[in-house]
C-alpha cells in the first residue's frame, strides 16, 4: 500500500489555513514517511515509494507488541535537540546491516510519529472518517521508547505561526470528516509548508569552478522518454550537505544527457551526464513562465523518493 498524500495548500502566511470544527490540524514533521504493518510476530516499515527499510529502524522492533495485525501511518523523526534533523535519517535509511543498524540506532535513535491508523484486527479502517481513525488510533496505540503519537490542534492559523517561530517544517490540515485515500493525493488533506519545496530528479551535475567539489547539479521533470530541464541549482551544496551529495551522484551510472527538451549551453559546459536516479529536494520562489526554478536552493537529498514519485 501506498500512504496517502497532502495537496499543498496556499502559501505560508497567506492566512488561508481552514479553519472550524470540519479541520484538524497537525505538525509538518521534516522526515521520512513510513507505513508501520504487523502480522503477528512480524514487522515491516515501507517508505513512501513502498521500500522495504524494516532492517535499518531496529528501535521499532516492540510494535509488534502493539497488536497482531494492525497497519500504521506516520512520520519517522531524528530528533537533535529538541528539532527534526533529516540528516541524520539518510545514511540509517540505506543500512542493510543487521549490526551496523543496530549501531546507528544506539548513537542516532529516530523516533515513529504515528498519525493514522489504517487497520487492526482485521478490519480495514480506510473507509471511516478520519475523527474515528484517530480516536481508535488514540485508544490501541500505547506511548512506547521509540513512538509516540503526532499531536492534533484545532487552531490552524495558531499552529502555522507558531510552527515558524520554532523553526519547523509547517502544518497539514485535515477534513476530520474524509476518509483515507491510499496512494491520492487528496484535498482533504492539504499542506501549508513555511517554504515553497519541490523534489527533482538530477541529470547532470558540474563542478565548483577551479576546483574539484560539486558546484551545482542540474536537476529536471520526470517525462515521456526522460527528463524536462528546470534549471542548474548552485546554492545550498557547499559543506557537508554537498559532499554527502557528491558521493551519491559518484556513484549514479554516468550516460547520456538525460533531457529531452535543449539545455542552455552555459548550463550544459562542463557536466557530467548521469542516469536520472537522484532525487533531490529545491525550494524556490517560483518556476518562472519559462518553465524553468527562479533563485533555487538545494536542501536535501531524498533517498525515500524513486524517480516515480516526482
Amino acid at each position: 500500500m501506498r500512504p496517502m498524500l497532502a495537496t499543498p495548500g496556499a502559501s505560508a502566511g497567506s492566512g488561508r489555513v481552514p479553519t472550524g470544527p470540519g479541520w484538524v490540524h497537525e505538525i509538518k514533521w521534516d522526515g521520512i514517511r513510513l507505513l508501520a504493518q504487523v502480522d503477528r510476530t512480524a514487522l515491516r516499515l515501507t517508505t513512501r515509494a513502498e521500500r522495504d527499510v524494516t532492517v535499518a529502524f531496529p528501535e521499532l522492533a516492540g510494535l509488534v507488541d502493539v497488536a497482531d495485525d494492525v497497519l500504521l501511518d506516520g512520520e519517522l523523526v531524528a530528533l537533535v535537540h529538541g528539532a527534526p534533523s533529516f540528516s541524520h535519517l539518510v545514511e540509517r535509511v540505506h543500512t542493510v546491516s543487521p549490526r551496523k543498524a543496530e549501531a546507528l540506532a544506539s548513537a542516532r535513535p529516530a523516533t515513529y510519529l504515528v498519525f493514522d491508523l489504517l487497520r487492526v484486527d482485521g478490519l480495514d479502517l480506510t473507509a471511516l472518517p478520519w475523527s474515528r481513525r484517530r480516536a481508535a488510533l488514540e485508544e490501541l496505540l500505547p506511548e512506547g521508547p521509540h513512538w509516540q503519537l503526532s499531536p492534533t490542534y484545532d487552531d490552524g492559523p495558531e499552529l502555522l505561526a507558531a510552527t515558524a517561530e520554532q523553526g519547523l517544517e509547517g502544518i497539514v490540515s485535515k477534513d476530520a470528516k474524509a476518509p483515507y485515500h491510499p496512494g491520492v493525493r487528496s484535498r482533504a488533506w492539504l499542506k501549508f509548508p513555511h517554504r515553497s519545496t519541490a523534489t527533482w530528479v538530477v541529470g547532470g551535475w558540474r563542478p565548483e569552478s577551479g576546483r574539484s567539489r560539486l558546484g551545482s547539479v542540474l536537476v529536471g521533470q520526470p517525462v515521456a522518454g526522460g527528463l524536462s530541464y528546470r534549471g542548474r541549482v548552485g546554492s545550498g551544496l557547499a559543506g557537508r550537505a554537498g559532499r554527502e551529495l557528491a558521493d551519491r551522484l559518484a556513484r549514479a551510472a554516468v550516460g547520456d544527457c538525460p533531457f529531452v527538451d535543449d539545455v542552455p549551453r552555459v548550463d550544459r559546459q562542463g557536466t557530467t551526464w548521469v542516469r536520472p536516479e537522484v532525487v533531490i529536494e529545491v525550494a524556490s520562489l517560483e518556476v518562472t513562465a519559462g518553465a524553468r526554478l527562479r533563485q533555487p536552493a538545494y536542501q536535501r537529498y531524498r533517498p525515500d523518493l524513486m524517480v516515480k514519485d516526482v
